[in-house]
C-alpha cells in the first residue's frame, strides 16, 4: 500500500488544496470581487453595506445558514447525493467489497442467531434448515473464489441484493 508514495501525495495535495485552500481562496475572492466591484461602484448598495468589513459579517450571516441548508438539502432531500454513492460503488472494488462483505456477515449471523435461538430452546434444526445453510455457505464460498478487485462480481451482487 505504501509504495505508490508519489501518487498518494498527489491526492493528499488536491484534498487539501480542494476542500481547504480552493474553498478558504474563492471565498475571499468572491467576497472581495463583489464588494469591490459591484457594492462600490452602486451607491444604493454602499447605504446596506457602508464598509468592506459590514459587508463580509452580513454576508456570512446570510450565506452561512443558507449553504448550510443548501448542503443539508443535498444530502437528505435530493438524488443528488445518492447518484454520487451509486457512482463511487460502481466504480470502487475496495467500497463495493465492504458492502458487499457487510451483506455477507449479516445473512450468516442472522441465520446463527436462529440456530442460537432454537439450541437454547432446546429445539432441534431440522435437516431443511441444515441444507439451506449449506446451500448458503456453498454459495458464499463461490462467490468469494470468483470474485476479485479487478471484476465485477462483487458489483452483480449488490444488483441482485438491491432488486430484492
Amino acid at each position: 500500500m505504501g509504495k505508490n508514495k508519489g501518487f498518494r501525495s498527489w491526492y493528499y495535495f488536491r484534498m487539501g488544496w480542494s476542500t481547504y485552500f480552493a474553498f478558504i481562496f474563492a471565498a475571499i475572492n468572491t467576497l472581495t470581487v463583489t464588494y469591490f466591484l459591484a457594492i462600490e461602484k452602486v451607491p444604493s448598495l454602499e447605504i446596506l453595506f457602508p464598509n468592506f468589513i459590514q459587508y463580509v459579517l452580513i454576508v456570512s450571516g446570510i450565506g452561512t445558514p443558507l449553504l448550510i441548508l443548501v448542503g443539508y438539502a443535498h444530502y437528505k432531500r435530493s438524488k443528488a447525493f445518492k447518484s454520487e454513492v451509486d457512482i463511487i460503488v460502481e466504480t470502487n472494488p475496495y467500497q463495493r467489497r465492504t458492502i458487499v462483505n457487510t451483506e455477507l456477515i449479516l445473512e450468516i449471523n442472522l441465520k446463527l442467531m436462529e440456530f442460537l435461538i432454537k439450541l437454547s430452546k432446546d429445539e432441534k434444526i431440522s435437516e431443511e434448515e441444515i441444507k439451506d445453510f449449506i446451500e448458503k455457505n456453498e454459495k458464499i464460498s463461490k462467490h468469494m473464489q470468483r470474485r476479485t478487485f479487478s471484476n465485477n462480481t462483487d458489483l452483480e451482487y449488490l444488483r441482485k441484493v438491491l432488486q430484492q
